[in-house]
């Protein structure tokens, strides 16, 4: 029998790369999440809520424009209406404790669920992807299917482009130069309330990317944000506030290790990613790359 035959490992390669998928979507939700909360300091419990708006945009115009243009349109809908969320609801409260913030987005995360189940219904809807991207690579490897690997790439060229982004175009330097000192930005004679909105539609964008490939991999229920959300509030710590790079390690960690925890102990395959969360804080209380920022 050979390696890639044998059942432990074929379960463990299962499981790693089911970890890896899963740690993909935490990537992208806690990129968005880290974004508005290292500069606007709002800590965006409705995030999960807009993954879900992304997922439904996508299902209600696949049949009108095909998986494709559904990707393409699906995410820019989604963060024009989280802009008219910051704009409405959350701008009034910067400036304000946190509290008002997070209890706003608390309650918007349940009118959102709800309000997508009224309309959609409670059953899972499923996103039709294209047929060949539903096909396994091998016989061997039947758990890796193309549209898996196309979801890796399309997580590789959106992180790619935010970093490039936030390092290398005038918005991406701003925004990082808010995060480290907002009233020293506003001085210069930037608008600052602007530069809030277009770095929360960023975030949302995100999440209505991560919506869009989800509901192709998971299907789409109202309640599937709130499943991704914790996670990837616990990413951002696991990396560390502020870090972007740190951010991206811990989602893929907590993945991985929730994948393989899966392979041994079932049970414990989510409380293993807050035990992790427990651990590195107790030995590293900023996050794995806290110390970097965003800058790094």
């Amino acid at each position: 029998m050979s390696v890639i035959r044998c059942p432990m490992t074929l379960l463990l390669l299962f499981n790693i790369t089911n970890g890896l998928i899963v740690g993909a979507f935490y990537v992208l939700m806690a990129l968005g999440l880290s974004l508005i909360l290292n500069l606007s300091n709002t800590i965006n419990f409705a995030h999960g809520g807009f993954l879900v708006i992304g997922g439904y945009i996508a299902y209600a115009i696949t049949p009108y424009i095909g998986f494709w243009g559904a990707l393409l349109i699906a995410p820019p809908l989604t963060a024009l209406i989280g802009l008219v969320v910051e704009r409405v609801l959350i701008r009034p409260l910067y400036g304000r404790d946190p509290l008002y913030s997070l209890l706003l987005t608390f309650g918007l995360a349940f009118i959102i669920e709800d309000g997508t189940r009224f309309i959609f219904g409670p059953q899972g809807k499923p996103v039709t992807i294209p047929p060949f991207l539903a096909q396994p690579l091998s016989n061997d490897f039947f758990f890796i299917t193309g549209y898996r690997l196309f979801m890796v790439a399309v997580v590789v060229i959106a992180v790619t482009l935010l970093f490039v982004l936030l390092r290398y175009t005038r918005l991406g330097i701003r925004i990082r130069a808010g995060t480290l000192d907002l009233e020293t930005v506003a001085a210069l004679g930037i608008n600052v309330q602007l530069l809030r909105s277009l770095n929360f539609a960023v975030g949302i964008f995100l999440a209505g990317l991560s919506g869009v490939l989800a509901a192709g991999q998971l299907g789409l229920e109202p309640t599937m944000g709130t499943g991704l959300l914790m996670p990837s509030f616990i990413a951002i710590i696991v990396g560390g506030i502020g870090s972007l790079p740190g951010t991206l390690l811990g989602g893929l960690l907590i993945g991985v290790a929730s994948g393989l925890t899966a392979v041994f102990l079932p049970a414990a395959s989510e409380a293993v990613i807050y035990v992790m969360m427990a651990v590195v804080l107790l030995i590293r209380p900023r996050g794995l790359l806290g110390e970097e920022g965003m800058m790094s």
